[in-house]
């Protein structure tokens, strides 16, 4: 069998499992809020939701810690980080310990979402088949790329949506060979998750009304909002992390968080879990229901009330979300930023229709819209989300203000802030991934495997002559000065020396000291290749010192560098 067919194979048989653990985690999580809040009353107030979150965070962070050896957190920034840094190497207990943690994060009324951990269950069951089947890096990181495919496909059925996701975020580049997989792998998890539970979707409803080009004014209006909103929400949550990374103890995390959680979804229940119910009482029109079980509003039909409740859970949803992940929970912000999204697209077009002026605005076309903009801005993949609401649609109807509000919403949203939520969360960690695949395959370079050490060191105090018999015997027009401590002092070339270094009186009065220089920049031998490239960029050296521990090491060229690159780009092309 060819390696192509066994790839195929693999990656038919990763969709089939990701979208076994995808069912099993959307049923657990549906059965647990099921049997939790089933005998509410929608009248009166129910102060189990005070503790409920504070129970499930508490059991997902005792059992990740105790049992499972797998704290939770976020998903999708740590599966970045294993393919960029770790040669796409996942650890095996990921496969189930998140399917584990974010059921009771979730299941309790933790207010994230599922798709980050079942990305990192289909990445790391995609990693470990790989590691299972002796492939190199690059077949691992395009079977982690199947694996999250699979997993989004299963959840929403959006077995496209789910390819173009793995690519735009999962994978740095993609070729037609390894398209494939990620076609067969999506398809495989979108057919085991109907096989299994049916062809049942987190959004029920039918577009009733057409697309008419009149409304494209306000379409550009909500890209706009949607970028703003993008920006809100990125912000709360790196702030809100940073409140709670400053509460030391993990219990103290835990008790604080849990019950400030509580009480946000006792005030506002729409808050509790993933929030689709609530998208879907939105696009179905039926606004008013939003407000029940909320022991101060569910009596109240007045609609700038409905409004006002829905912009104060667009505020506190990305709050509520970082408290649930850094109070102990597990979960992501990927269902978060879409229920963020969808409410503000409602807002704006019940806000317009209030008022009364020019067309109606459908309602439901704004909610899903807009769903798509505030998701192509927090998450940075515009293309994501426009297939991934195409397809939750049924059909082509949206492409085109979906396609003009996720661009409205990138270009703003980047023009305040370049990075995504992703990549802010990792460099929080002091994590750094690289920007272009050059970056990428840079940093597989490491400082130490390119010193050369045929450069001959010198004492400081020696003379002009003792330099002179090195020079007769060494290659290279660099020496290093070098102290009894290897230590370094400073550099001599040849050029320092042309004029005098056949003055027989010199060589014999003139010391090493008094000829050295300091080097143009040091690298040190912890650093990554890429600050090394700027070092050399910047001083316009050939050649750079490198330390360690302030203890002299030899040097760096940048031909060794060049020649170490050229030969990790000829082996990535042929693996």
């Amino acid at each position: 069998m060819s390696n192509q067919n066994f790839i195929l194979i693999l990656s038919g048989l990763i969709g089939v499992f990701s979208g076994i653990a995808a069912v099993i985690l959307k049923t657990a999580v549906h059965g647990i809020q099921n049997f939790l809040t089933e005998d509410f009353y929608t009248e009166y107030a129910n102060f189990m939701y005070i503790i409920y979150p504070l129970i499930g965070i508490s059991a997902a962070f005792l059992i990740g810690k105790f049992f499972l050896k797998d704290l939770g957190g976020h998903g999708i920034p740590d599966v970045l980080f294993n393919i960029s840094k770790n040669s796409s190497l996942i650890p095996r207990v990921k496969i189930y310990s998140r399917v584990i943690t974010s059921a009771l994060t979730v299941g309790f009324g933790g207010s994230v979402g599922l798709e980050a951990p079942m990305v990192m269950t289909g990445s790391a069951i995609g990693s470990n088949v790989g590691l299972l089947m002796h492939l190199n890096a690059k077949k691992r990181t395009l079977l982690i790329g199947c694996g999250a495919a699979g997993a989004i496909s299963a959840i929403f059925g959006a077995p496209i949506g789910a390819v173009i996701f793995a690519i735009e975020v999962i994978l740095m580049e993609i070729s037609t060979a390894s398209f494939i997989p990620l076609l067969i792998a999506s398809v495989t998890g979108s057919l085991t998750s109907m096989i299994l539970i049916g062809e049942e979707s987190l959004f029920n409803f039918n577009l009733k009304e057409s697309f008419e080009a009149a409304h494209m004014p306000y379409y550009l209006l909500l890209g706009i909002i949607c970028g703003l909103v993008s920006l809100y929400f990125s912000r709360m949550v790196r702030y809100t992390e940073g409140i709670m990374e400053d509460i030391g103890d993990q219990w103290m995390r835990i008790t604080y968080g849990g019950a400030f959680l509580g009480f946000m979804v006792f005030f506002f229940p729409p808050i509790y879990g993933e929030g689709y119910e609530t998208l879907n009482i939105l696009i179905d029109g039926n606004s008013s229901e939003v407000l029940d079980k909320s022991p101060f509003f569910s009596a109240i039909e007045n609609p700038i009330m409905v409004l006002g409740f829905l912009v104060l859970i667009i505020l506190l949803k990305p709050m509520a979300s970082a408290i649930t992940i850094g109070a102990g929970g597990s979960g992501g912000i990927f269902a978060p930023s879409l229920y963020a999204g969808g409410i503000t697209g409602f807002v704006f077009a019940f806000s317009k229709n209030l008022l009364g002026f020019h067309i109606p605005l459908p309602l439901a076309h704004f909610t899903l819209v807009a769903m798509c903009g505030v998701m192509a801005g927090v998450q940075h993949a515009p293309l994501s989300a426009i297939f991934l609401i195409a397809e939750i649609t049924g059909g082509y109807e949206l492409f085109v203000p979906l396609m003009f509000v996720s661009a409205i919403s990138f270009i703003t949203k980047t023009s305040f802030q370049k990075d995504s939520l992703y990549t802010l969360q990792l460099k929080s960690q002091g994590k750094h991934l690289p920007e272009t695949k050059d970056q990428e395959l840079l940093e597989t370079i490491s400082i130490t495997q390119v010193i050369e050490r045929d450069l001959l060191p010198i004492h400081p105090d020696a003379q002009l002559g003792d330099l002179i018999e090195l020079v007769k015997i060494s290659k290279r027009n660099i020496f290093p000065v070098v102290d009894e401590n290897h230590i370094l002092n400073g550099i001599v070339t040849l050029d320092d020396i042309r004029d005098i270094m056949f003055d027989p009186e010199k060589q014999k009065t003139v010391l090493i000291r008094q000829l050295m220089h300091s080097p143009p920049e040091i690298l040190f031998s912890t650093e990554n290749m890429q600050s090394a490239m700027e070092k050399f960029e910047r001083s316009g050296a050939w050649n750079l010192p490198v330390l360690d521990n302030n203890k002299y090491l030899g040097f760096v060229s940048k031909a060794r560098i060049f020649n170490a690159y050229r030969k990790r780009l000829i082996r990535q092309k042929q693996d």
